[in-house]
């Protein structure tokens, strides 16, 4: 892992870097094994859509040279409504409580998809991404909040070690999702 840097999104080639490898990890694009062994991604986002997100918040990457091999997406409230699958997700987490009051009302940003190249899976780079993205969204934000496939143990078990918890259950479009939340200003990352 030496070789790869954990930054911020800064060019389009680094927006397409995403899209290609958000492309070869969507669920449809995988076999049954693939899916049980590896994770997958479920939203698929148009490289329109993700230079939005980009505009509102810069998204965190992992790179190898040029090689775009881990994303973390940042996804604000604003840019998100723009998206059917997020604007529902945003409404689904604004009715959710925590700590004894509705979502809503608090600052929160979503981690709109997170992926790891299947290369560079096993070497920490969830955990690393996620502290940057800390290091970079905490002063503004309170929590970040994302949800996880009920069958995608993989991604769960990732995210559960950065320190998220699972604080309900959606559904959406046939599919249980675990909708999990990181209350990064009351814990260090380990």
């Amino acid at each position: 892992m030496d070789q790869v840097q954990i930054k911020r999104v800064t060019a389009l080639s680094e927006l397409k870097g995403i899209q290609q490898l958000q492309q070869i990890n969507l669920k449809k694009n995988l076999s049954v094994a693939e899916i049980e062994q590896e994770g997958f991604v479920t939203a698929e986002y148009s490289l329109e859509f993700l230079q939005l997100l980009h505009n509102a918040g810069p998204s965190i990457i992992a790179v190898d040279g040029s090689l775009v091999v881990g994303y973390a997406l940042v996804a604000i409230r604003a840019a998100s409504l723009q998206h059917e699958l997020l604007a529902d997700l945003f409404e689904k987490i604004d009715n959710t409580n925590f700590k004894g009051s509705r979502l809503r009302s608090s600052n929160y940003v979503v981690a709109g998809q997170l992926c790891i190249h299947k290369d560079y899976r096993g070497m920490g780079l969830v955990q690393s991404m996620y502290a940057f993205y800390r290091e970079c969204l905490s002063p503004e934000f309170d929590y970040c909040i994302t949800d996880v496939a009920s069958t995608n143990p993989r991604s769960l078990k990732a995210h559960q070690k950065t320190g998220f918890k699972v604080i309900d259950t959606l559904h959406f479009d046939g599919q249980d999702f675990d909708l999990i939340l990181w209350d990064w200003n009351s814990r260090q990352v380990s």
